[in-house]
């Protein structure tokens, strides 16, 4: 395979998922934002399969979606037993439904294989504890046994992090329909993959978890399937500061 783009850090290849996948090196997880199929676009179509062969890439994957697009595709995910998912609350709604409920998030489901213990995991915390959150409370007697944990510090010291994340859409300055911003991405990629490590976009979109890999010295492979986007995310990884930074 020749990429379409390539430094130190990110390989990217112009191409189908589905075709390119089973050609990939081992990662250490998989972060990526497939089309959800909710909408008339044309690129915005489920690509059969690409769940079951990610298996062969990597032993953890965070996939981003809707609730209906994950129960729609529940059977493309046998196979990737559920661990968690995050919540990212946008700043703004997404849909123009006078008669529901305004849509202010979506998902992001953590999967693996395997034996959890064999996972890597890299808790995060924020630095915003304070007296009235501070506790240290017992595991309940269902846990097995497990020790005691501190679920937060002193005033300002580290929290652990919730699974309700807020971060700004990328409005004013998007490459791509259903930019990530990098506020959401970055904790998923820093949990999963250790310094130095590999994650693999499938649908590398506006190229992100691209540029949030380098940013933090993790290594990234790509896969876009429209050209303009894979000339958008060189033009973007060409930039000394990136958007959102």
């Amino acid at each position: 395979m020749r990429p379409y783009y390539q430094d130190d850090f990110v390989t990217l290849y112009h191409g189908r998922a589905e075709a390119l996948l089973p050609h990939l090196p081992q990662a250490d997880a998989i972060v990526t934002d497939p089309p959800y199929a909710e909408t008339s676009l044309v690129w915005d179509r489920w690509p059969q399969g690409w769940p079951t062969l990610a298996m062969a890439v990597a032993k953890q994957m965070w996939c981003f979606g809707s609730t209906r697009m994950f129960m729609d595709r529940a059977a493309d995910f046998q196979g990737w037993p559920l661990s968690q998912d995050i919540v990212w609350e946008k700043h703004n709604g997404s849909n123009a439904f006078a008669d529901r409920f305004r849509r202010i998030h979506e998902l992001a489901l953590h999967f693996y294989q395997g034996n959890w213990r064999d996972i890597h995991k890299e808790p995060q915390f924020t630095q915003d504890a304070t007296a009235r959150v501070l506790r240290r409370k017992s595991r309940p007697t269902q846990w097995g046994g497990m020790k005691d944990s501190v679920y937060a510090s002193e005033d300002g010291g580290p929290k652990l992090m919730e699974s309700i994340i807020f971060a700004r859409s990328c409005h004013g300055y998007a490459v791509n329909e259903t930019q990530k911003p990098e506020a959401i991405v970055a904790p998923l990629i820093q949990y999963s993959v250790p310094p130095g490590g590999l994650v693999v976009d499938c649908f590398a979109g506006s190229g992100t978890i691209l540029a949030v890999a380098r940013k933090t010295g993790r290594r990234s492979i790509g896969i876009e399937l429209r050209e303009e986007q894979c000339q958008r995310i060189v033009e973007r990884l060409s930039q000394r500061e990136l958007p959102g930074a």
